[in-house]
């Protein structure tokens, strides 16, 4: 089951910030458990070297990491043929690129909205403009194109927790959604699929190194607030995550294309 043994996975976001397991490490971990090659880029070496040490310690030799702005187009596009002088092809795009900043309309800086945008959606379309060339001609000479997961959030489905306003992060992440859809029509009939994760409330190294500092707040009073806000009793963790991503990237999964996979233990639907 879920076997990728065959299969070339480039993880884009595949460090984690600080120690531990991010949704990007854990997805690129599991498919190299899987058996997949793996290629995975973050714009942060320090980690990217995190990413490198999990697999050395769990003897994963066909993994690649390397630095790369997945927003700009010239950086990815040299990822890509990285990737593809190492091995060969490209079966597998996890476009896991993605940050909130707070504000509204009025007080977010106009700037900031910008770089809210490149950072949550331009990256999965950069990330698809660069590697659908690849899966087509995958296609055209084997008959087997590949497939695409975008990862996203639920900030665009319903008010986030505390109140926290992200305009930018829930409008780029609908768009995600709406972008999945529209590529995933575009080349249904060229053998490639093209779904969302859709992730809730998370407890990744996130929370500590970045989401407490922002708020101002306690860690453990954050966590247990986070935990509290979710139908099931707690959070979930990249692992979650990681397990949605390997099962739309799967064979198993093979009739299941411009969808939303929802990973958040009810809570929108409890809201």
């Amino acid at each position: 089951m879920l076997d990728i043994s065959r299969k070339v996975a480039f993880v884009a976001g595949a460090g984690s910030v600080g120690e531990g397991w991010g949704n990007g490490r854990a997805t690129a971990v599991l498919l190299a458990r899987q058996g997949a090659r793996v290629f995975g880029t973050d714009i942060s070496a320090d980690a990217l070297a995190g990413t490198t040490a999990a697999m050395d310690k769990e003897g994963h030799r066909h993994w690649v990491g390397r630095t790369c702005n997945m927003t700009s187009s010239e950086q990815v596009e040299s990822a890509v043929h990285e990737c593809l002088e190492r091995f060969g092809r490209i079966d597998i795009l996890v476009n896991n690129i993605g940050g909130s900043a707070p504000g509204d309309p009025v007080s977010m800086p106009e700037e900031v909205w910008d770089a809210q945008m490149d950072l949550n959606l331009k990256t999965a379309f950069l990330g698809c403009k660069h590697v659908l060339p690849v899966m087509e001609r995958q296609f055209e000479s084997h008959g087997t194109g590949g497939t695409i997961v975008n990862v996203s959030s639920i900030a665009h489905m319903s008010h986030q927790m505390g109140g926290r306003v992200t305009v930018a992060y829930a409008a780029a992440k609908a768009g995600l959604g709406a972008f999945s859809r529209a590529t995933a029509i575009a080349y249904v009939k060229k053998g490639i699929r093209v779904n969302t994760v859709v992730v809730g409330t998370m407890h990744t190294p996130l929370v500590e190194n970045r989401l407490a500092k922002q708020l101002g707040a306690d860690v453990d009073a954050l966590v247990a607030k986070r935990n509290a806000s979710i139908p099931m009793g707690r959070m979930g963790d990249a692992w979650d995550v990681a397990h949605a991503v390997l099962f739309l990237a799967s064979d198993e999964a093979r009739y299941i294309t411009a969808t939303q996979l929802v990973v958040d233990g009810g809570a929108t639907a409890a809201r």
